[in-house]
């Protein structure tokens, strides 16, 4: 166990924030309708779920989502609680819910006294485990990516992962005991730096696997998601959409393929 630490040991508890489908991956669009745009957020969180929840190193999975969909298809998953939104609405406090409910140790909504585990409601309990929050929208992560990444992650008090343009975050971590304060946004990988997170592609080279780093906003990133391998949903609802490509007009084709110039700067991630 030499350079492992204690978050490891133990195992962790993720924390997978799922916004709205409504309206989600604007930045799909035109290519996509509305309802298209919200199958693959709805697939793409699915993935990630699914290889998260089966990582050997992840203990529990506590998804935060108002989505009904969503809590219907993770009910039966192993190891895996479904928590709604509390209180104010948005990614930042999605993911303080989550990590509260992480650290908490209990499943759902609750905290030890019975009392609602809100934003804003200091949680004192401490479980052996480490939590990490992580997007929920990385289609091309598998399991095995994920714990090699949670593997260097335990040897640092606070450490992240920086997405495949290094300006965003896919992964941020804290090992048992630490505070979890996390600054997903615009330039996160930036605020993680300098808030004393480590981060874990320029410490540690080599450790961290492309599909953990492919969050997917664009047609560009979503191409690149393809060629790495994507999970089975997202790959079946790709192929529905590519099936449809031959639609006829006003239909804009969708080809995952394609490879258009990269938008600006994600701000979301």
């Amino acid at each position: 166990m030499s350079g492992i630490g204690r978050a490891d040991a133990a195992g962790w508890t993720v924390v997978v924030p799922v916004k709205s489908l409504s309206g989600a991956k604007t930045r799909l669009a035109p290519e996509l309708s509305p309802a298209e745009r919200a199958a693959l957020a709805r697939a793409f969180a699915l993935d990630t779920v699914d290889a998260a929840a089966a990582a050997e190193r992840v203990t529990r999975v506590v998804v935060v989502s108002d989505e009904p969909a969503i809590e219907l298809a993770l009910r039966e998953t192993v190891g895996v609680d479904v928590v709604p939104e509390v209180g104010p609405r948005g990614l930042s406090a999605a993911i303080a819910h989550g990590v509260a409910v992480a650290r908490a140790g209990l499943p759902g909504s609750r905290a030890e006294n019975g009392a609602s585990v809100g934003v804003e409601d200091p949680v004192s309990a401490r479980d052996a485990r480490g939590v990490a929050v992580l997007l929920g929208d990385l289609p091309a992560m598998r399991s095995r990516d994920l714990d090699a990444a949670l593997e260097v992650a335990a040897r640092h008090p606070l450490a992240f992962v920086p997405d495949a343009e290094g300006t965003g975050t896919t992964l941020a971590s804290a090992r048992a005991g630490e505070e979890l304060v996390a600054h997903f946004g615009a330039d996160s990988a930036a605020r993680h730096a300098a808030a004393g997170f480590v981060d874990v592609v320029a410490e540690h080279p080599g450790a961290v696997a492309p599909g953990l780093r492919r969050d997917v906003d664009t047609a560009a990133e979503l191409a690149e998601a393809v060629a790495l391998g994507t999970g089975p949903r997202t790959a079946s609802v790709v192929r529905t959409l590519s099936d449809l490509a031959g639609a006829p007009a006003p239909r804009r084709p969708f080809d995952p393929q394609a490879t258009p110039a990269r938008a600006d700067r994600k701000a979301a991630s």
